[in-house]
């Protein structure tokens, strides 16, 4: 069987905070295909991405991860789109336009979170995505984003 490689992986030049893996101080998310449209994502917070109460992930670092985890997955899909594998031929990009979180409960820091995204409704200019962030086996997040399509040399 051969292992998945991670989307962030395959997209050239991705310096991103959340999801880069040429960003050796960001958080270096992995995210993966589950299934045609949709992509899951195990992060591991550290005790430093802790809320007011330290026995909490930070809200912003569930936005972010969320963030990234949803516009990559945008990107992926829009190299398949176009027939090619991720991160072949010209580059694609897509920015975040819109990202819309509801906290329902905290998430806690010693543990794991998932990240669950799938697609809703794509066109040639953006991508409609749905989030969920489950620790403890509970949403604890979900989110609305939408994936704008920029220039290839963003």
């Amino acid at each position: 069987m051969t292992e998945q490689k991670a989307i962030q992986d395959q997209i050239p030049g991705n310096h991103c905070f959340g999801c880069g893996p040429d960003n050796d101080r960001g958080l270096r998310i992995k995210s993966y295909w589950s299934d045609d449209d949709r992509t899951h994502c195990d992060f591991t917070p550290q005790p430093h991405h802790s809320a007011g109460p330290v026995q909490y992930l930070n809200g912003g670092i569930i936005a972010t991860v969320i963030d990234c985890h949803t516009i990559c997955t945008a990107i992926a899909d829009g190299y398949l789109q176009a027939g090619r594998p991720v991160g072949s031929g010209g580059k694609i990009w897509y920015a975040t336009g819109k990202l819309e979180v509801n906290y329902q409960a905290p998430a806690a820091i010693d543990k794991p979170v998932t990240l669950e995204a799938r697609i809703v409704e794509r066109s040639e200019k953006k991508t409609l995505l749905h989030c969920d962030l489950i620790s403890g086996g509970r949403v604890c997040a979900s989110a609305e984003v939408v994936a704008v399509r920029v220039p290839d040399n963003w």
